[in-house]
């Protein structure tokens, strides 16, 4: 991951820099982070220097972390509100921030607790909001057609189809390498969030559309990346989230179509064709059944529509 941190180097020293690299070894080694995860972090403390660069007029300097107020801190906050970041990435941004403090402070490069002042924005619990099956399976075909190559659009498919057809997270999805699809192409073995496996059954639609991928695949060595981009690197998040962006505008579909929602459509459209709770949580990998039960308001709402519309006594007095 050393690359990521070449845009550093305009706001923060050198010396700074081998601290937040020593910072991101220390997420994905001990504290086990997903690599998704870890750059999520990285890009809001990337997010912070930038402001701070703006905010103290110079480069930014391990010394300077020392003297920084809670005002500062607050600026900043108030200057990523101002940019209408969403709640979730607020609250996330301040848990970065939190944790490369703590993690200076434990190394005894800087002590400065001015940061674990800051409160988070509470972030509501929503409901996930989920693809129609008829918007679900249109956007699958479309996805095809919407890259300038044919393998993309190959990819591009099977992907969106395995985020569907399995319930994976994306950075499950793009994790997986050509052999993990290959060896049993039944079953997969995920690896989720805190390094938890389970085994998730493979449609064969899914099987179909990712060995149509892979015989497009520029790169069909077992050990290669299942996703791949341009230059044949594993794909970035960064990249899949712009092309559903491209086909949601398409579609005319809102913004609550992200690669996320494809999970979310697992879940709801599993439950409501009589999918039972427990079984829904172990494919989605959700340590508690409360993480799951979300999807059961989505599918009495969706019950109550249909009674609504449907039932000869729902609109009696």
């Amino acid at each position: 991951m050393t690359q990521e941190f070449n845009p550093f180097s305009v706001t923060v020293t050198t010396n700074l820099i081998e601290k937040i690299e020593s910072w991101q070894r220390y997420l994905l080694t001990e504290r086990r982070l997903s690599e998704l995860t870890g750059e999520s972090y990285l890009f809001d403390l990337k997010e912070f220097f930038d402001f701070l660069k703006q905010h103290l007029g110079r480069v930014i300097d391990v010394q300077d972390l020392e003297k920084l107020t809670i005002t500062d801190f607050r600026s900043f906050l108030m200057w990523r509100s101002d940019q209408k970041i969403a709640r979730t990435s607020m609250a996330r941004g301040v848990s970065a921030l939190k944790n490369f403090f703590r993690f200076l402070a434990r190394e005894g490069i800087v002590q400065n607790d001015a940061i674990m002042s800051i409160k988070s924005a509470k972030v509501g619990h929503g409901l996930p909001h989920p693809l129609t099956v008829e918007d679900a399976q249109k956007f699958l075909e479309l996805a095809q057609g919407m890259n300038k190559t044919s393998w993309e659009g190959y990819r591009d498919k099977a992907l969106y189809t395995l985020l569907y057809g399995c319930g994976l997270r994306i950075s499950e999805a793009l994790s997986l390498n050509i052999k993990d699809v290959t060896q049993n192409p039944s079953v997969l073995v995920i690896t989720g969030k805190g390094n938890k496996q389970r085994l998730v059954p493979v449609l064969p639609a899914v099987h179909h559309a990712i060995q149509l991928y892979l015989n497009h695949h520029p790169h069909p060595m077992p050990e290669a990346p299942l996703f791949i981009g341009s230059r044949g690197d594993r794909i970035n998040p960064g990249v899949v989230q712009r092309n559903v962006r491209t086909i949601r505008h398409a579609m005319g579909l809102p913004d609550t179509v992200t690669p996320h929602a494809f999970r979310h459509s697992f879940a709801t459209h599993l439950l409501q064709g009589g999918g039972d709770l427990r079984t829904v949580q172990e494919l989605l990998g959700h340590s508690s059944l409360s993480a799951t039960q979300r999807y059961t308001e989505i599918t009495m709402e969706h019950l109550e529509e249909v009674y609504e519309h449907a039932h000869p006594r729902a609109h009696s007095k």
